[in-house]
């Protein structure tokens, strides 16, 4: 079973909590209460009517939001009709439409859906085309995970901005609304109309194995901001942007996708901390919210997941923060969620709880009866969802999808993957590489005193549509910048072989670049670092991932952040090695001493520069 998350960090440092609150003392006062962000749509009458002539299957039916394998709508590969078959019951994406209505269709790279942008575009039109050749057929929303960083659905050719964290340490507001205007003007002309983006937990624990850098950062005032500039750019381009996960997973070291975690905050320390970006994304106008499989027993303590709580998604959300708009689940198929009640009870309490959008349900049968059958029975009213139908057409009619739900070839040629954009995407990963080592001003490297480079370093699997490894596209970046630089894959935990080849090919080297990978305090990655600096070559680490791998590396004359491994980051911290750009990125997150956690060793806004 897929979901529409990632996997572990696989960092287990365990830093206190008190640690990394106290870090951002001082900026955690919370927003101002936003009033509703949706006002009725003039239309309403006319969407009113619609809900009125559907049948209570169709109604059903317009909650869900699932997966279907292949490239298209109706001729799908062998191997992607089998899957759908197993999966789901049903051959084609237009199949799924014409049994169960779903109102809305997700896209995965692993379902084969996002092969290349005009393919993605002619399987829109395609599931548009389906559904709307159907009796009262209605236009289906189409969404996806694009968050860019390490986690992004549609891959090159199209444009790949950083990730969350990345933007964070660049800080800048204008940044963060281009990223979300070009991303969803790409998206637009595919024909995805929702985006699950952006993340507005605020990430305080280092070991958080979900969240990490997909998070802005630590401070919930600067994640606030960004997150309201992303949405802003997004919606301003025609795409319904989501702020995920509500009530926030910045604070657990449980991943939800294989476990329940449990949020220990005070309902003071929630309003302080993890209240206020999703205040800001509605104060913005988002369109969309994703809910959290994750118990916070100071907002609710019946011990039920966040998904399938009415005083959080009722009563918090609805009522107190003043929210009208779409509220759509995380994904179905995930452990924190599935364990407490079961596949055929979760849809019914979510929809009781106050959801709008259920997504991606491991059985869509078991769940679109169960849902059916709770309404036949009472224990649902068809007025209920009416409600949450009547959301999700106003979303629909918003995006334009009832005047035009098809996008043209052309809009493809003109939109996705510029030279423009990528511009753009390179010159935001150039704000945010950051620099936290450098003694002896090591860098920039010099092509006169270190001509020969060697890249060694963890290659974990590239994150959707990027070229990788990391280490040949870190060589690459710095051949193009006047090295002479040659990749040595050494991966995220070298054994003693690995290490001796690469410190043997350091001695021809002039100097070495080490990307590293999450870090702990036993790690070969570790070992490796202390060795290569042991040989007196110049080595300058890079985190491709989480920041906190400088406090494991103390033997490391210089060491940068890069915040991920995708293309853009890496192309970016090449620059700055080479001296083509200064580091201007600052620190979104406290780094705690790797000896002693309760001391922070680089506090939040700590960057060199040159």
């Amino acid at each position: 079973m897929h979901d529409t998350g990632t996997g572990s960090t696989g960092n287990t440092a365990q830093p206190s909590r008190r640690t990394v609150l106290a870090a951002t003392a001082g900026v955690t006062a919370a927003l101002a209460a936003a009033g509703p962000a949706h006002a009725a749509a003039p239309d309403d009458s006319r969407l009113r009517a619609l809900v009125s002539r559907m049948t209570l299957e169709e109604k059903v039916g317009q909650l869900f939001v699932m997966r279907v394998y292949g490239h298209s709508a109706t001729a799908p590969d062998q191997a992607d009709i089998d899957a759908n078959l197993k999966e789901i019951r049903v051959r084609t994406a237009a199949e799924l439409l014409a049994k169960y209505r779903v109102g809305g269709i997700i896209y995965f790279a692993w379902a084969h859906n996002t092969r290349e942008p005009h393919q993605i575009a002619d399987l829109s039109n395609g599931i548009q085309k389906a559904s709307l050749e159907l009796p009262r057929g209605l236009p289906v929303l189409i969404s996806t995970d694009q968050e860019h960083g390490i986690v992004a659905r549609v891959g090159k050719p199209a444009t790949l901005f950083p990730g969350a964290m990345a933007v964070g340490a660049g800080g800048s507001r204008s940044d963060a609304r281009t990223l979300g205007r070009i991303a969803g003007a790409e998206l637009r002309a595919m024909g995805i109309r929702q985006d699950y983006s952006p993340v507005a937990d605020v990430n305080v624990n280092p070991a958080n194995p979900v969240i990490g850098v997909r998070s802005f950062g630590a401070d919930p005032r600067a994640v606030s901001r960004l997150v309201a500039a992303e949405v802003a750019g997004y919606q301003r381009s025609g795409v319904a942007a989501t702020a995920k996960h509500f009530p926030g997973h910045g604070d657990t070291n449980v991943d939800s996708h294989t476990g329940f975690p449990t949020i220990t905050h005070s309902r003071e320390l929630w309003e302080q901390l993890d209240a206020p970006p999703f205040r800001a994304a509605i104060a913005a106008g988002i369109d969309s919210i994703m809910t959290a499989h994750l118990m916070v027993p100071a907002l609710d303590d019946s011990g039920d997941p966040a998904t399938l709580s009415r005083p959080i998604l009722t009563g918090i959300l609805r009522e107190r923060l003043g929210y009208d708009g779409v509220v759509v689940t995380d994904s179905l198929g995930m452990e924190g969620v599935r364990s407490k009640y079961g596949d055929a009870r979760v849809p019914v309490l979510a929809l009781k709880a106050g959801v709008d959008q259920l997504l991606n349900p491991p059985d869509l049968d078991l769940a679109w009866n169960a849902v059916l059958t709770a309404v036949r029975e009472g224990e649902l009213t068809e007025a209920r969802l009416d409600e949450s139908i009547l959301r999700v057409l106003r979303l629909k009619s918003r995006l334009g999808l009832f005047r035009s739900p098809y996008v043209d070839q052309g809009g493809v040629d003109r939109t996705v993957g510029t030279r423009a954009h990528l511009a753009a995407a390179d010159r935001i990963a150039e704000r945010t590489t950051t620099l936290l080592v450098n003694e002896g001003r090591l860098l920039p490297l010099s092509r006169r005193r270190h001509p020969k480079v060697l890249v060694v370093g963890a290659d974990p699997a590239s994150p959707s549509g990027t070229t990788g490894p990391p280490t040949g596209v870190l060589a690459g970046a710095l051949n193009e910048l006047g090295f002479t630089a040659t990749a040595l894959s050494t991966g995220t935990a070298p054994s003693a072989a690995t290490i001796a080849k690469a410190v043997a090919a350091a001695r021809d080297a002039d100097a070495v670049v080490a990307a590293t990978y999450n870090v702990t305090a036993g790690s070969g990655q570790k070992a490796l670092v202390e060795q290569l600096a042991a040989t007196g070559r110049p080595v300058v680490a890079v985190a491709i991932r989480n920041p906190y791998d400088v406090a494991q590396l103390p033997s490391a004359p210089a060491c940068l952040a890069a915040y991920s491994w995708t293309d853009v980051e890496l192309r970016s911290a090449a620059r700055v090695i080479a001296g083509r750009v200064k580091p201007r990125g600052k620190l979104p997150v406290p780094v705690q001493r790797a000896d002693d956690p309760e001391q922070v060793l680089y506090p939040v806004g700590y960057g060199l520069s040159y």
